[in-house]
């Protein structure tokens, strides 16, 4: 299933989206899961990061597309966003919020399904993964490769990031499960590490992220191991 966020404030043109969206899924044997927000505010707003396309109308009565997009954008780097818009100008300053693409209104079907097309292939190609992690009263989508390392404290977890460290409830055990086949290694039994964002490791530490992480005798010798393919398969 993919989920779209369609943020348009002219009923004729959410109804039209909508009825493109549900055509090209017929056509093409996909499943969109649609929620239509009539206002920039309205998505902002206790933005939950889970959208995978979100068609964003430029013009609106309370908050601009552009303006929409820059906060999304400070906490969701992953949704593909394709701007509805009825002059071609903006696609340039589509750049600035890492803007896939632009529709052009009037819309019509062979235009959109172009669009479409291209957000789908990309979405199937997408090797990136993320979390969702809360902040406050918000989650926030980060990707996996921000990651530094995740620390056990309790009944809680520390995501440490260069930006910021997330706490959230739950076990190491989950944890790993979430991050299966994204490299991630145990140096000690209350750290799992981002193998991709270590830079050394001494006789008793890990260095990762300008942290210095204690490695235990029991834990070196699997986690050199995992260090060690992992690098020899040139992930880097």
């Amino acid at each position: 299933m993919i989920r779209v966020a369609v943020v348009e404030d002219e009923r004729g043109c959410q109804e039209q989206i909508c009825g493109y969206l549900k055509r090209y899924g017929e056509e093409n044997e996909l499943e969109f899961q649609t929620t239509v927000f009539s206002d920039g505010l309205d998505i902002v707003e206790n933005y939950n990061p889970v959208w995978d396309i979100i068609f964003m109308d430029i013009r609106m009565k309370h908050m601009d597309g552009m303006t929409a997009a820059a906060k999304i954008r400070t906490y969701d780097p992953g949704a593909l966003l394709i701007f509805i818009t009825t002059m071609g100008q903006y696609a340039i300053r589509g750049y600035e919020v890492d803007a896939m693409d632009f529709v052009l209104k009037p819309v019509a079907y062979p235009q959109f399904a172009m669009k479409l097309t291209k957000a789908v292939c990309a979405l199937k190609k997408k090797k990136e993964r993320y979390l969702l992690l809360p902040v406050e009263e918000r989650r926030d989508r980060v990707s996996v490769s921000e990651v530094f390392f995740i620390e056990v404290k309790g009944h809680n977890l520390h995501v440490v990031t260069e930006r910021q460290t997330y706490v959230l409830r739950g076990s190491m055990q989950e944890m790993e499960k979430e991050l299966a086949g994204c490299y991630f290694a145990r140096c000690n039994n209350p750290y799992l590490v981002n193998l991709r964002n270590v830079t050394g490791v001494t006789k008793e530490h890990v260095l990762v992220g300008g942290y210095r992480l204690p490695i235990s005798r029991t834990k070196k010798k699997q986690f050199l191991g995992e260090l060690s393919e992992y690098l020899s398969a040139g992930y880097r």
